[in-house]
């Protein structure tokens, strides 16, 4: 099986459920306690073996690619006050040069829209999608877990996690013909189901492994809900010329689009931290006794 060496990253979205943060700031640079939301994906994808990240941008998007550039200045500062640790932490998370492209959507046509745009980088391989308004909290990461299946068996996987029945109607959900282990093997996805017509109880996550084919059908596609080119549509053509899994990994996502969904991942990775999160267990709790909780 090919290898998985690249991801596409759409950040070209407008942040809405989260404004005014988002007025001038990318929603994908809103801090998660210690670093933008962005990174996290970055790093779950560098677990997994990437080697080369597009971002499909917008406009206003440019502190994106600020972000994994050097910071000349910033670093002379760091290094001439001694304050190595922090300048190792900057370094680390630095990714090689030329590891990145940056490509422009140029209009709001969806996510379908947002991936065939970073056709002529990814080529005629297999590749990952990462939506980075998702944290995917793993160990392994999300992405990890989904190449080793993807090494196995090949096609197209989707990462999936179970969610409340009375909870489905909020979600994409897919729709099972077989499992092995936490691996579904998919015959169709269903955006949106009533809890009784749902297929599953398995959401769509915000991660994938497709292959090349999927471009030449995001080409043909008419727009679908919303007016906009979408991915589900394309994925549904190809899921009857090729194999869908769906991977029910292990670990937690927080949707960082929403503002509750914010709130909750910012907590958890704070409480999470190896050096701040037992003076973070200690702020909250005095916050919640401030506030009679």
């Amino acid at each position: 099986m090919t290898n998985i060496r690249k991801a596409v990253l759409p950040v070209a979205g407008l942040g809405t459920r989260v404004l005014p943060a988002t007025k001038s700031v990318p929603k994908e640079m809103l801090p998660v306690f210690d670093r933008p939301a962005i990174q996290y994906a970055v790093n779950e994808a560098l677990e997994a073996g990437i080697e080369h990240f597009v971002f499909v941008t917008g406009r206003n998007k440019g502190a994106i690619e600020d972000h994994f550039d050097r910071a000349y200045e910033l670093e002379a500062s760091l290094h001439e006050k001694n304050k190595t640790n922090i300048l190792r932490e900057l370094e680390a998370e630095r990714p090689p040069a030329g590891s990145m492209s940056f490509v422009r959507q140029q209009a709001p046509l969806g996510l379908g829209h947002a991936v065939w745009c970073a056709r002529d980088v990814i080529g005629n391989e297999p590749f990952a999608i990462l939506l980075p308004d998702v944290i995917v909290k793993a160990a392994p990461s999300c992405l990890a877990q989904m190449a080793a299946i993807h090494a196995e068996k090949g096609g197209n996987i989707i990462a999936v996690e179970a969610v409340p029945w009375e909870k489905v109607d909020q979600y994409g959900i897919v729709a099972p013909e077989s499992q092995d282990g936490r691996t579904v093997r998919m015959s169709g996805m269903v955006e949106k189901p009533s809890r009784d017509k749902a297929p599953s109880n398995l959401s769509i996550t915000g991660r994938y492994i497709l292959q090349p084919e999927i471009f030449d059908l995001l080409a043909q596609q008419s727009k679908g809900a919303g007016g906009e080119i979408q991915l589900t549509d394309a994925m549904a053509s190809l899921m009857k010329q090729q194999d869908f899994f769906a991977l029910e990994y292990e670990g937690e996502s927080f949707d960082c689009g929403s503002k509750q969904g914010y709130l909750r991942a910012f907590l958890q990775f704070a409480l999470d931290h190896d050096e701040e999160g037992s003076a973070s267990l200690v702020t909250l709790r005095g916050v919640m006794e401030e506030n009679g909780v």
